[in-house]
């Protein structure tokens, strides 16, 4: 009854992600991989900032960083700079690593806690090495050495999400999946089971398989539009519909972040590659007009534009279920999550690893189908109230859609972390869930929700010790920065550039 061979209709960067880590862990399970692709059908392509997780796929697959930057002409991320989202002329970092390092076991940012309501004014983000780094245009690996304030941080790459799935057409490929150029026009399905048997082309070809992989985006040709899946719509929380993406030449040093610089109607982003500059602009279509939305984003390019801006339509949500009968949905056609902090790659890399632990027979156990679900729907869930964290953690009152945020009824799973946290400073960890405490602190923090207290374990330790401690932490950090090299120059140093300075 083992599965014989999976069918992956859909390529772009869900697709060659999922064939490319399938065909890595199947290796030698005489499993056939075939993956359907239309030149005619053109893919998003505007999911170029991704987080730490990304790397641990890439090692995974051997692929080596220095020749992955190069070919996806990629730089380094430490995190990303929110502007403007608590209240105007607000801006501050989420790292993808810690505030500080932790004292007698408890988190660094208790302490900071306790003298910020004693009157201290440091910003919280002065005591992080990847925030001061990132703000200089620094950037080095982390340290292996655990005791040094420069282990205390993970990175991601900012890379040209075309090249990165060409680059792993190329990967997969070599390993054995095969590639069927062709467009779907027939799914034909068993009449007794309802699962799907096989896809037929506009060629007249039939490709028959026993597992499905819909990466087809926004579609979702057959986990919707052949078993009508359903999807729950969230756009009651995340409002914003549409989105128009641009490239334009870049402008000043390079740095290695992405920014999200909240508008009246929505929010632009700004990703810095190697060769160009992606920007684009959510919103919400009810308080702004698309030639509107497009006149705000291509005024405020840092430099002349490279394409022609590109419109995309979207409804936030997911599946209800994103692994039905034979088919297992991943990436847009499983559900889409404004690329707000950079989860749609993470979300992809998710789906393929819980349908690898979780792979199955030809029997299709429904017990793995309801734990990949249950999975991946606190997955997404999380990653939900993430997202809606920085629209409703606000002060802004300058517009319709901010006044809408300020008086919305969110999930009661955000309401009772935000509770947490301001009535005694605490953040669970969670089992599933993108984002670890110090990226929730890093929002919270930085859009002004701060706690009426702290845990009182801190008071073991003087007002005095306390102090001595964050400043000679603050000093170490310092030191550390200075002696790191300027991002731009480390691409260079380890071979990754495109211009071939090693």
């Amino acid at each position: 009854m083992k599965i014989e061979k999976i069918c992956i209709v859909g390529g772009g960067t869900a697709g060659w992600m999922t064939a490319a880590g399938l065909a890595h862990r199947l290796q030698n399970s005489n499993i056939k991989i075939d993956l359907i692709e239309s030149n005619q059908i053109g893919t998003v392509g505007v999911g170029e900032a991704t987080l730490p997780h990304i790397r641990f796929f890439n090692n995974t697959l051997g692929i080596n960083e220095a020749s992955f930057m190069k070919e996806t002409k990629a730089t380094f991320k430490m995190g990303i700079e929110f502007c403007d989202w608590g209240k105007l002329g607000d801006r501050y970092i989420h790292p993808f690593g810690d505030f500080g390092m932790p004292i007698n076991g408890i988190e660094f940012y208790h302490y900071w806690n306790k003298l910020r309501l004693s009157g201290d004014t440091s910003h919280l983000g002065e005591y992080s090495y990847p925030v001061v780094a990132a703000q200089l245009g620094k950037f080095r690996r982390p340290d292996t050495d655990s005791s040094k304030i420069e282990s205390t941080f993970g990175y991601a790459y900012q890379f040209d999400a075309g090249l990165y799935a060409k680059f792993l057409r190329r990967h997969a490929e070599k390993i054995g999946v095969l590639r069927t150029e062709g467009k779907v026009i027939h799914i034909n399905c068993n009449n007794e089971n309802g699962f799907i048997e096989s896809v037929k082309l506009e060629n007249e070809t039939v490709i028959s398989a026993d597992l499905f992989i819909d990466c087809s985006g926004f579609r979702g040709l057959l986990i919707e539009q052949a078993l009508k899946t359903g999807y729950d719509d969230w756009s009651k929380w995340l409002p914003c519909n549409r989105a128009i993406a641009v490239a334009c030449e870049t402008r000043g040093k390079s740095l290695p972040y992405t920014r999200a610089t909240a508008r009246k109607s929505g929010w632009q982003w700004r990703i810095p590659l190697q060769h160009r500059t992606g920007n684009g602009h959510v919103y919400w279509n009810e308080f702004i007009s698309d030639d509107e939305a497009a006149h705000q984003l291509t005024n405020t390019l840092e430099g002349p534009a490279l394409t022609e801006p590109k419109q995309l339509y979207f409804k936030t949500g997911k599946r209800r279920v994103m692994w039905n009968k034979n088919v297992v949905a991943i990436g847009l056609s499983a559900g889409f999550l404004e690329p707000l902090e950079s989860t749609s790659i993470y979300l992809i890399q998710e789906g393929i690893t819980a349908l690898i632990e979780l792979f199955p027979d030809k029997t299709f156990p429904k017990s793995d189908m309801v734990e990949y679900n249950q999975r991946m729907d606190l997955h997404y869930e999380r990653v939900r109230d993430f997202l809606l964290l920085h629209y409703v953690a606000t002060q802004r009152d300058d517009s319709e859609m901010w006044n809408h945020f300020r008086n919305l009824k969110f999930p009661e799973s955000l309401q009772d972390r935000i509770d947490s946290w301001l009535g005694r400073g605490y953040i669970a960890r969670y089992e599933f869930g993108a984002f670890l405490p110090p990226s929730w602190v890093a929002v919270m923090n930085g859009q002004n929700l701060n706690p009426k207290a702290y845990d009182l374990r801190v008071n073991s330790s003087s007002s005095l010790e306390i102090t001595q401690k964050v400043k000679s932490l603050s000093a170490s950090i310092n030191h550390a920065v200075q002696n790191t090299p300027d991002h731009q120059s480390f691409i260079e140093l380890i071979g990754a550039s495109i211009n071939g300075t090693t």
